[in-house]
């Protein structure tokens, strides 16, 4: 586009260069034309570059608050995990777990004089001077402890009217033949630009996927152990 623009004002100073020199009594008419031809290529020139410096900065945007998304969805998976052994493959379940679920904490609790110098701990719980108690702390204080995070819209990505960010759930097997519980979530690309510049967007993904394999931002795999990596880390 910038070489198509910088093509037609050459052939315009050109035609107009041309005519002024046939033409000598027509160059106070066409000396203002061109001063305007000049201007609007000019100001067309400026937007065709702004173009893509505009895109990338909505880009950005959009992108950077969805990888942080996808943070807090791993957040909320390795904790799901951690307590109930496996992965899931739903939101609706990783929301209520997140607002409704708690964790067992361990905590020991002093009853009696207790001589450090003296006693050792083991020994302390052994005869009673410390008390092993279990308190609950709620995962939602525990992982997103803001009282204004959107815990109900940790499904869809950021900055768009609900675009869904898809996940689901699983296992593989390890190269030394050892079942793994593995998730992933992904938001794709088409649906994080949706309504902006089509070849910006066309162009972004053939970059991205050189390096990625893949057509949008992506943690975990459903098809091997990746330590639920996200591939923005690549």
């Amino acid at each position: 586009m910038y070489l198509f623009i910088l093509i037609l004002a050459l052939v315009l100073s050109a035609g107009v260069v041309y005519v002024v020199y046939k033409y000598p009594h027509l160059k106070s008419i066409f000396q203002p034309i061109y001063v305007i031809l000049i201007l609007g290529l000019s100001v067309l020139l400026v937007i065709n570059i702004r173009k893509p410096i505009k895109f990338n900065k909505k880009r950005q945007k959009i992108e950077n608050a969805t990888i942080e998304r996808l943070k807090d969805i791993r957040t909320a998976q390795v904790a799901y995990k951690d307590k109930f052994g496996q992965f899931t493959g739903s939101f609706d379940t990783l929301i209520s777990f997140i607002k409704n679920d708690s964790f067992d904490l361990k905590r020991i609790v002093r009853v009696k004089p207790w001589d450090q110098d003296v006693v050792s701990k083991e020994d302390a719980l052994k005869q009673g001077i410390l008390k092993e108690s279990i308190i609950k702390k709620s995962v939602r204080d525990s992982l997103f402890p803001d009282e204004n995070y959107p815990v109900d819209r940790l499904r869809f990505i950021p900055f768009t009217k609900n675009s869904p960010i898809t996940m689901a759930a699983g296992e593989v097997m390890t190269g030394s033949q050892v079942k793994v519980k593995v998730f992933e979530a992904y938001a794709l690309y088409d649906s994080m630009f949706k309504g902006m510049n089509k070849q910006q967007i066309i162009n972004y993904k053939d970059e991205r996927y050189k390096i990625t394999n893949f057509n949008g931002d992506k943690v975990g795999s459903l098809t091997e152990a990746t330590n639920n990596a996200g591939n923005w880390e690549k």
